[in-house]
């Protein structure tokens, strides 16, 4: 697909990204890289950054740092420009990811998100993923995979909710929204460290704890056995602290969720930057280094957009807002002599779409009575089909908004309406709901109609 600015294009990257594509282009046709037949059932290496911004990343055009392991993922596949989270904010994101489905359709998906134990406790209230719910897990599971995560749960807590519980076989993480990076404990202070079902204590940095269980994982799966690996770190999140940081670990502690978000720097976030573009590039050389890297589909992306010291550029918004800076994601695909390298994509992609897609590359299947909302990308990925028009549709509190081709619906609140024409205006700023009536009716009805399907919103407020 050919570059468009008009779109969000990294502008201030575009020699930069155009090297590194070219260079890995060919240090891949001199390695033979793309003649070999991959196997037909590729491993799945799925990593989701947290809190992380459409232009965090240099190969999107943050100016003020590198992320050259995540440049470089970049060259070697394709990169989204157009890559949506299903939700402006974490459960529901996961939520979508896990079950393939809206998050609006399990009551789960209406936290906004799942809140610390502490303040569920004092709300009599413990919400979650339902075991019995099917996920991507437990479908590549019953379809041969071992399956693991590493890293952030965030939907439900023992004793009733848990990664185990929905499908995977190992788990090593956080359960809750947020931990310190170095206690590993919750904003009330809790400790929130897991080995499956198991409380566990490390000495660490929690990125370089989460970059050592994968690569550990990656090192002992065996040649012709596949594997599914949700790799879900909690950098960027706050707290806002660096890998040198433990010092202003130990000035939160037991201050809770105000001193959790407080703080922090450009040059702190570019320290937590460095660090999980170093933990990415560790775990993708772990995947070469056990001989993997040819057999497996690599996606890397976000749960929603950024906040405060993200390079949200040049979107409106940020994380819990539903214009584009809350929802548009950088996302990454890399799967050797499959998807062509070297290539942008302005094809529409949303969260579900990469259960669709892991589910078809595995030869899986969706359980009928769970029916999947994303579409399987790997036609698009491999070059097999061009760029096609999606409608998708989003909710988060007062919020609503519909994408229909170029065309979105935007709701803010229950008095303020917008319809933009993202393909001249992805900043939106010009309201297009006057000069085009029509689309915005037909949009607003859409909307409407769709939300008839999901669940209604609980009258508390998280």
């Amino acid at each position: 697909m050919a570059k468009n600015t008009k779109h969000g294009e990294g502008i201030t990257r575009r020699e930069f990204v155009a090297s590194a594509v070219a260079a890995s282009a060919a240090a891949g046709a001199a390695s033979g890289e793309t003649r070999a037949r991959p196997p037909a059932r590729p491993n799945v290496l799925y990593v989701m950054a947290d809190d992380l911004g459409w232009g965090d990343l240099s190969c999107y055009g943050r100016p003020d740092y590198r992320t050259p392991n995540l440049d470089r993922l970049a060259a070697e596949g394709v990169r989204f420009t157009q890559a949506y989270s299903a939700s402006a904010v974490c459960t529901p994101t996961r939520c979508a990811f896990v079950t393939g489905r809206y998050p609006a359709r399990t009551a789960v998906g209406l936290e906004e998100p799942v809140v610390a134990r502490e303040a569920l406790r004092r709300q009599g209230r413990d919400p979650g993923l339902p075991p019995e719910h099917p996920t991507v897990a437990s479908l590549l599971k019953a379809a041969g995979y071992r399956t693991a995560l590493v890293g952030k749960w965030h939907l439900g807590y023992l004793p009733k909710y848990s990664p185990i519980k929905s499908g995977f076989d190992e788990f090593f993480g956080i359960m809750s929204g947020a931990g310190d990076y170095f206690t590993h404990r919750d904003p009330d202070g809790e400790a929130d460290l897991f080995e499956a079902e198991t409380p566990v204590e490390r000495v660490g940095y929690m990125t370089d704890l989460i970059t050592e269980r994968a690569v550990e994982y990656l090192r002992r799966q065996k040649r012709g056995a596949p594997f599914f690996l949700s790799l879900n770190y909690t950098a960027p999140h706050w707290p806002w602290e660096g890998p040198r940081d433990e010092a202003v670990s130990q000035t939160l502690a037991g201050r809770g969720r105000l001193a959790f978000t407080s703080g922090g720097s450009l040059k702190t976030y570019a320290g937590m930057m460095r660090s999980l573009d170093s933990g990415v590039g560790r775990v993708l050389r772990a995947l070469a280094d056990s001989g993997h890297a040819r057999s497996t589909l690599v996606v890397f992306t976000s749960d929603n957009g950024g906040e405060r010291f993200s390079f949200n550029w040049p979107f409106r918004g940020q994380k819990y807002d539903l214009y584009e800076g809350g929802i548009r994601v950088p996302a990454l695909v890399r799967w050797p002599g499959v998807v062509p390298a070297g290539r942008t994509t302005e094809q529409v992609a949303v969260t579900m779409d990469w259960t669709a897609t892991f589910l078809a590359a595995a030869g899986a299947r969706a359980h009928p009575g769970y029916p999947l909302d994303g579409q399987n990308l790997l036609p698009a990925l491999r070059g097999e089909r061009p760029a096609f028009p999606r409608t998708l549709f989003w909710r988060i509190g007062a919020q609503a908004a519909a994408r229909s081709g170029d065309w979105k619906y935007l709701k803010v609140d229950e008095k303020t309406e917008h319809l933009f024409d993202l393909s001249a205006d992805a900043r939106e700023q010009a309201d297009s709901r006057n000069s085009q009536g029509e689309v915005f009716e037909r949009l607003r009805a859409e909307y409407l109609g769709w939300e008839a399907q999901m669940l209604k919103r609980p009258a508390r407020a998280n």
